[in-house]
């Protein structure tokens, strides 16, 4: 049986290895389609002192009773309502892909807020906000959507031979494409106050250098860009490398205040 937690009355955070003596974080925002159980092996193979928590959006696994959301504002809104019972020890937010964007927009509402600051924001396999691609893909028909999901290798199988897989993918690959090609960054918004890394396949034709580097107009901190090779899907080639690089950007152990 699943050994999973839930952390909070909607479900939105779920904990499948807990360890609640663990001393720091990491929280995770799957990509587009992705739900909680894609970084289940993240979890089998961190560090002992690391507890990870992954977001699962609504309408998927845990949730699949939920409706999809579609609107990023809210979807945010949702997942911060009970996010500061997390936030009690050091943590990074990591998001890949559409979750890179969440992530973005969690942690601003994570300084408006006041609750305690991430020990670093890392955002994988997006765009900075002032190059955000406005692209329609989830207005494309089944057949091109599922050829844009080969073009990334987003799911490492061949959809079309598993109809019942297929037809629970194609409204979450929608809803999750229109969530974040109709999403509008707030160019104006206040910067980011603390660190900012941007992690990319070396070979994603998603995502440039130059674009990587555009994240550095939301921070006030030299952003950090760590590249690893491969294409969008990058990550489940490098989960022990990127879990090994993330244990260093934690503090030595002090004391961590959460500020009402």
């Amino acid at each position: 049986m699943l050994n999973a937690t839930q952390t909070n009355n909607d479900a939105c955070y779920r904990i499948f290895k807990a360890r609640p003596n663990a001393s720091k974080r990491l929280i995770i925002l799957p990509h587009a389609g992705g739900s909680a159980s894609y970084f289940r092996q993240w979890a089998d193979i961190s560090e002992p002192d690391l507890e990870i928590v992954v977001v699962q959006y609504p309408g998927r696994e845990s949730r699949m009773a939920e409706p999809l959301v579609s609107d990023m504002n809210r979807l945010v809104s949702t997942l911060a309502t009970g996010l500061k019972s997390l936030l009690n020890k050091p943590y990074i937010l990591f998001g890949h892909s559409m979750g890179g964007g969440i992530a973005y927009e969690l942690a601003m509402r994570i300084q408006a807020y006041r609750y305690p600051p991430p020990i670093q924001l890392i955002v994988s396999a997006v765009e900075g906000p002032s190059c955000h691609h406005a692209t329609k893909v989830h207005k494309a028909s089944d057949e091109a959507m599922l050829n844009e999901l080969k073009r990334l290798n987003g799911t490492g199988v061949d959809l079309n031979a598993y109809p019942e897989l297929l037809d629970m993918m194609m409204p979450l690959l929608r809803n999750d494409y229109k969530l974040i090609e109709t999403y509008q960054p707030d160019l104006n918004a206040a910067k980011l106050q603390h660190p900012l890394t941007v992690m990319l396949g070396s070979t994603d034709t998603e995502l440039s250098y130059e674009e990587a580097e555009a994240w550095q107009q939301v921070c006030t901190q030299p952003i950090n860009i760590e590249t690893y090779e491969g294409g969008h899907f990058y990550l489940a080639d490098h989960i022990d490398a990127i879990l090994s690089h993330l244990s260093l950007l934690f503090p030595a152990q002090k004391t961590w205040l959460c500020t009402p």
